[in-house]
């Protein structure tokens, strides 16, 4: 199938609009990464904790950000969460700055912000000062609570312990397993629990309308580690590949292909980094993907390069790379609009989790299929031009005319 028969596009008559273009990406991405936003780094490199809020309507993020602003807790990322089993789970990620590790850690972040939103978020937090929170008890908590109102009056027996953590499991197995987390009013536990268990709990207790689903810490060592093992990753498949090429076709093929990879590459981190996008270990996968994908594209505009070498020796290497991209220009919008379409569904569709993934996914097949056209093809011409300048024998087999009979 083609969707272009017959092109004649001089695309090597435009690579000054195409340099300018990616003069213009390429350095407001790298201006924002040295000046601006630098590049944002997720809890995964940065180290932190990471906690998921669900909420019984929907989550107001500007009214999360100001009550967490209030409480004076700095560098917080606060983003929304779509779940997928039940459609929209009304969960926020709370990213937290953590430099312990421990356990404690783990508490004292689930703490810092139950805390912060009884007192600056939920409606009902302040009114309920000093009252449980069911929403977000423990059972040791529960059971402390049950146990010190001792509404089945057992208190003087030597069971009592177990019979108030028996009754606070029950409950928040029903909170947990059947309700996603959340109660919202206390009367639905009669049937559950005893009468006076439910009036005592209606009496000294309230539900808050969020709960701590997970929370998740890295710490700064295994942050640091990461961000090296990505930057390792990233630059070992652009040696392999420029080895690959330089084994395939020639080194100057090798070249110009990382070459365009890695402007693909800045350019994608340097829109992360202008639209304050964090880079994630999900972004990190997308961008070797992405990497990948663009140096596919590239070697196929250059191995029909290297068979028209062979036919049109008659014509100049800017002719042959032109025809090239003509020929293969059929092939490059199929496979990269279908593949566009793919990764556009994902990201309009997939919810918070893939956002990441997704976006630098659209980003880099738009970039990496527009560098192999506008960069690594016209470095070919250009570094022919350069030898050619130097009075140097071509590299390529082009431009030589024919011998006469």
């Amino acid at each position: 199938m083609e969707f272009f028969k017959q092109v004649d596009i001089d695309w090597l008559g435009k690579k000054w609009y195409f340099l300018a273009f990616s003069l213009v990406f390429s350095v407001s991405g790298l201006l924002s990464i040295l000046f601006w936003h630098h590049i944002p780094l997720g809890v995964d490199f940065k180290g932190g904790t990471l906690i998921t809020v669900k909420f019984a309507d929907t989550p107001q993020v500007q009214r999360i950000r100001h009550a967490v602003d209030h409480a004076g807790l700095h560098d917080v990322s606060i983003q929304n969460y779509k779940g997928y089993s039940r459609g929209d789970n009304n969960e926020v990620i709370v990213s937290l700055p953590q430099r312990d590790t421990s356990e404690a850690a783990l508490d004292s972040g689930r703490n810092a912000i139950v805390q912060t939103l009884e007192a600056n978020y939920s409606p009902t937090g302040a009114a309920n000062a000093g009252k449980l929170d069911i929403d977000n008890a423990t059972r040791e908590s529960l059971a402390a609570f049950l146990k010190s109102a001792d509404p089945l009056h057992i208190n003087a027996t030597s069971n009592s312990d177990p019979q108030y953590a028996a009754i606070a499991n029950t409950i928040l197995n029903y909170r947990d397993q059947e309700k996603g987390g959340l109660i919202d009013n206390l009367s639905e536990l009669n049937g559950r629990a005893a009468p006076a268990v439910v009036s005592a709990l209606q009496a000294g207790a309230y539900s808050s309308g969020f709960t701590i689903r997970d929370v998740q810490i890295v710490g700064p060592q295994v942050g640091a580690q990461l961000r090296k093992q990505a930057i390792q990753a990233t630059l070992y498949s652009l040696a392999g590949m420029l080895v690959y090429l330089w084994f395939r076709f020639e080194l100057i093929y090798g070249v110009a292909a990382v070459v365009a990879v890695f402007h693909d590459t800045l350019i994608t981190i340097g829109i992360f980094s202008l639209t304050n996008r964090e880079m994630t270990l999900t972004v990190i996968a997308a961008i070797l993907t992405l990497i990948g994908y663009s140096m596919n594209d590239t070697i196929v505009v250059f191995d029909r390069i290297r068979e028209n070498l062979h036919i049109m020796r008659r014509d100049s290497l800017s002719d042959i790379v032109n025809r090239s991209i003509n020929q293969t220009l059929s092939r490059t919008v199929l496979t990269s609009g279908l593949t566009f379409l793919t990764v556009l569904s994902l990201f309009i569709f997939g919810g918070e989790v893939l956002n990441g993934f997704s976006f630098a996914l659209v980003i880099g097949i738009l970039v990496g299929t527009y560098s192999s056209i506008a960069v690594a093809a016209p470095m070919l011409v250009a570094y022919q031009d350069w030898r050619t300048r130097r009075g140097k024998a071509a590299a390529l087999p082009a431009g030589k005319r024919a011998r006469a009979s």
